[in-house]
């Protein structure tokens, strides 16, 4: 019989208190908060960096393309800050433009054919100079289309990461020369 009251539970033997509870609840919350931040930056990152590098590539292949068909044109007929029309080798005109409220810079091919090079286009100007009589290599601005020698584009492009706007741009700036 004595071997039965000696069985009575021991100090150590019993559960957790509620206090006990409540500061292991605290300490695994704010370890869970601390995993979810960190989870949620990496991926905005993650995000961020794939934004940044689509950005770069269409701007490279826009820029490619831009270069390749302005120096094959014959000539510049028309000019503004956000429009170029040219005279194609094959006599038919060849127009970039950029569409400010659809945020666009769009070729456009003989009056019919139009290809959308860039989207969330927040910038885009185009400035033409022409070339110098000397010989120095200087390019100084103009305002007649048939003296443009020189092309000068930039814009920005930025796209917006779970909602809000971030560092997602792309800028790019390129001179072109005319080779007519």
């Amino acid at each position: 019989m004595k071997l039965f009251l000696s069985r009575l539970p021991d100090r150590k033997c019993r559960g957790m208190t509620l206090v006990e509870i409540m500061v292991a609840t605290a300490v695994g919350s704010i370890a869970l908060a601390a995993v979810m931040s960190l989870w949620l930056f990496s991926a905005r990152s993650f995000v961020a960096m794939g934004n940044y590098a689509d950005l770069d590539r269409a701007s490279r292949n826009a820029l490619d393309l831009m270069s390749r068909e302005i120096r094959g044109t014959r000539s510049l007929s028309t000019f503004s800050a956000t429009h170029l029309q040219f005279v194609d080798n094959d006599n038919t005109s060849l127009v970039y433009r950029f569409d400010a409220d659809a945020r666009q810079l769009v070729r456009e091919k003989a009056n019919t054919n139009q290809t959308v090079l860039l989207n969330q286009c927040d910038f885009l100007a185009f400035r033409v100079s022409q070339r110098n009589p000397s010989n120095d290599f200087n390019f100084y601005p103009t305002t007649v289309a048939r003296q443009a020698k020189l092309i000068d584009v930039s814009w920005r492009c930025s796209r917006e990461i779970l909602g809000a706007r971030v560092n997602t741009e792309s800028v790019q700036t390129a001179k072109i020369v005319v080779r007519n």
